[in-house]
């Protein structure tokens, strides 16, 4: 056996040697201080084309690790009887100067022998996977991320166009991660380089700036605009959430603070929400959702720490907004079909928020199409705030609208270069979340400095992708970008849960039932061990295969 496998990587090496190409691009790994990232430039970036499955039993995996896969691709049939092994990355030896094209290939057939031989004597777990695709639950809406004033500012400093153009497309193409999904703040927000707003000119109720964009949107609309055109992302989703209203609209005047909106101008700031989803519309952006405000709680409880914008909402005092202003300046309005969500806070004020907005103004819910989570304290608060909410208004679009690492005093407020424990940290809320029910999920930053900026109060945190400033030249695909992409890359707008049980603890999964009727399921080894996978379906039969410790996989199928 040893062999016969050695022979195959010989020919797959030698075909390569020759001329036979795929067109994907794999990772150009980096060591870093806390494991490996992908190097991106202006003339190099790594893109996996979706797999084309040409026969009804035939099956497609893409696969991460900690060791250093990054989206490496495995294929076979169901029902052939052999379990197929995923190799997972092996270091690559030194090559000798004068080394032969042959003697570095065969240089690579013997590592390989040799991490087989490894992985055969080392702990191998098992585990049966049942997926039963009659057995439907949520329709989702999607994945993306956040396209803040500290991205628009990175994007606008890198020395060549052509490296933007890759950081749009790694993450909203299909050959990169997918996305659909794109959070927009309205005005400012803590990731700005300054503290903004419309119609700042204290008094201007009828909103006169508002016809035309802020010079610091006229830069990111272009950009987004630059993003949809080399993406070929087809059907953007943008929602916008504001993060404060002018000072002079505010109860303290200023920004941030215990702040709320004055009684006075309620109806202005509907207005305000209404004249910017028209400024985007008018400019090439269309405008999917907006939400009641970003953290209502910042301005009521948290001020003392929150040092960014901020507007504090009670559920009784947005439940009057909602319900007496916005709600009907929307629904009244040619947008009146745009999605509304509530919230857009943390799952302890779940489902409390929406129940005490109901006790204020009846049925004031009634006009949210959906609720937006932040998963900040998902690990301290129980599901139980979910399912109680899901019971009480079963029929609301959930998303999760905020993500990110570094924002508790026991994290590092600051990216780790290479940290797979960090992508697992999404993979495993991303499984829960899903699991509970919601139907999409919008990062934060898409990208941020090395630091974690910028922005004007210095709240660093990680991001997906980090970008060399010293250069401004290049950026480093995170782990976490590949634990993101294993969840949104082969699960398209549309896509149905369906029902994925796994026999153990040993394996995390979610799999759903795809607008083309093929299956993409997530396969979560966080284990110290190899895993065999005993994958069943109802329709389709079952396989065995192998997978590294510590990765995450992507299964597709007919």
């Amino acid at each position: 056996m040893f062999v016969s496998r050695g022979v195959l990587v010989l020919g797959v090496l030698l075909i390569s040697a020759i001329g036979g190409r795929s067109e994907s691009i794999p990772c150009k790994l980096k060591d870093e201080k806390h494991g490996k990232v992908c190097v991106c430039t202006a003339d190099y970036c790594d893109y996996l084309d979706n797999p084309v499955l040409t026969e009804d039993n035939e099956w497609f995996l893409i696969s991460s690790s900690k060791q250093g896969l990054r989206f490496s691709t495995t294929s076979d049939k169901f029902g052939t009887g052999e379990k197929v092994t995923v190799q997972d990355y092996v270091e690559p030896a030194p090559e000798a100067a004068n080394g032969t094209i042959l003697s570095r290939l065969l240089d690579k057939v013997v590592a390989s022998a040799f991490t087989l031989e490894s992985r055969e004597s080392s702990i191998t777990r098992t585990v049966t996977l049942r997926l039963n695709r009659t057995k439907t639950y949520q329709k989702m809406v999607g994945f993306g991320g956040s396209f803040t004033g500290a991205v628009s500012y990175l994007v606008e400093n890198f020395k060549q166009s052509e490296l933007s153009d890759h950081l749009y497309k790694s993450f909203y193409a299909e050959e990169g991660l997918g996305f659909n999904l794109m959070r927009v703040s309205i005005g400012g927000c803590d990731f700005d380089l300054e503290a903004w707003s419309y119609a700042e000119e204290e008094g201007n109720t009828l909103l006169s700036d508002m016809d035309e964009l802020d010079e610091r949107d006229v830069e990111r609309v272009a950009q987004i605009k630059r993003l949809i055109e080399v993406s070929g992302v087809k059907n953007l989703l943008v929602k916008g959430a504001a993060w404060s209203a002018p000072p002079w609209m505010k109860t303290n005047s200023r920004w941030t603070g215990f702040g709320r909106l004055k009684r006075a101008y309620y109806q202005t700031w509907a207005d305000y929400h209404l004249r910017w989803i028209k400024l985007m519309e008018d400019n090439g952006i269309p405008i999917w959702a907006i939400s009641t405000g970003n953290e209502p709680l910042n301005g009521i409880f948290f001020m003392y720490f929150v040092k960014f914008m901020s507007m504090g909402w009670t559920p009784q005092t947005q439940a009057i907004w909602l319900n007496d202003y916005l709600g009907p300046t929307i629904r009244n309005s040619e947008f009146k079909d745009i999605i509304l969500f509530g919230n857009d806070d943390q799952r302890y004020s779940f489902p409390h928020w929406f129940k005490m907005m109901n006790r204020t103004r009846p049925n004031s819910i009634d006009y949210l199409d959906g609720l937006a989570l932040h998963w900040y304290w998902d690990e301290i608060f129980g599901n139980s705030f979910i399912e109680q909410t899901t019971e009480y208004v079963p029929d609301k679009i959930m998303i999760v609208s905020e993500s990110c690492i570094g924002d508790k005093p026991w994290q590092a407020a600051a990216p780790l270069l290479g940290s797979w424990e960090r992508a697992e940290k999404y993979a495993r809320d991303y499984l829960l979340n899903i699991r509970l029910g919601f139907h999409g999920w919008i990062d934060w930053n898409i990208a941020l400095d090395e630091v974690g900026g910028p922005n004007y109060v210095d709240n660093t945190v990680d991001a997906p992708v980090i970008v060399n400033t010293t250069t401004f030249e290049e950026f480093y695909k995170q782990p976490m970008f590949y634990a993101i992409g294993h969840f949104s890359k082969l699960v398209p707008e549309g896509s149905v849960r369906i029902d994925a049980v796994p026999s153990n603890v040993n394996l995390d999964s979610v799999a759903f039932l795809r607008p083309d009727n093929k299956i993409a399921a997530v396969l979560f080894n966080s284990g110290r061990a190899d895993l065999d996978i005993t994958l069943v379906d109802t329709v389709r039969g079952q396989f065995i295969v192998n997978v590294p410790a510590k990765s995450i996989h992507t299964l597709l199928y007919s």
